[in-house]
């Protein structure tokens, strides 16, 4: 019997560095994908904010240019651009799909996110974490994980795995190499360990 894909929404509020961490996991991952230990991870950039997979390389090697980039590509949330992107999500058949979302929980982003099956919630205040949480429990997303956004941290912290994996990552920063760290790798691993469950 074929597993259906894993879809998995990386959601949470503004400025907390999903869009960072997005960009780790995808370097952990293609990382253990090289190494034949991970299928090819699809990403798939659900929030108009200009900042597409290419843009953390981009701004390690000129950030002047990432910026000018990510102006140009930066539009409008519409419902148009939320049900082309829920469209993408719906269609990706890949065994596993990262979505990262749009920081708003509105009407738009439970569209794209109607089509996954997983959520991975991002936060940087402990009062953000409850209506994610509605979020996907509305949308039936089964919650993997729930990480805290350290940002002046100075070291990861992972508190449990089971039944969700909880911690926090510290210093989520653009242009920055975080795929190594230890919340990361974490991540990237249960992200793996989904397929075929």
């Amino acid at each position: 019997m074929q597993q259906l894909p894993i879809k998995v929404v990386l959601c949470g509020s503004p400025h907390s560095g999903k869009s960072c961490l997005r960009d780790g996991l995808k370097q952990a991952m293609m990382s253990m994908h090289r190494d034949g230990k991970a299928p090819y991870p699809h990403f798939i950039t659900a929030c108009p904010d200009g900042e597409g997979a290419w843009f953390a390389e981009t701004v390690r090697n000129n950030a002047a240019l990432a910026q000018q980039l990510k102006d140009e590509y930066k539009s409008k949330f519409t419902l148009e651009f939320a049900q082309q992107k829920a469209i993408q999500v719906q269609n990706a058949c890949l065994p596993l799909n990262m979505i990262d979302l749009g920081g708003k929980i509105d009407q738009k982003n439970k569209l794209i996110a109607s089509y996954a099956t997983h959520a991975l919630i991002l936060f940087r205040d402990i009062t953000q974490i409850s209506p994610w949480q509605e979020f996907c429990l509305e949308l039936n997303l089964q919650i993997i994980a729930c990480i805290y956004s350290d940002y002046h941290g100075v070291a990861d912290r992972i508190d449990s795995e089971l039944p969700i994996l909880t911690g926090s990552v510290h210093r989520l920063q653009r242009g920055e190499d975080v795929s190594g760290r230890p919340m990361v790798q974490a991540l990237a691993r249960l992200l793996v360990g989904l397929i075929g469950r």
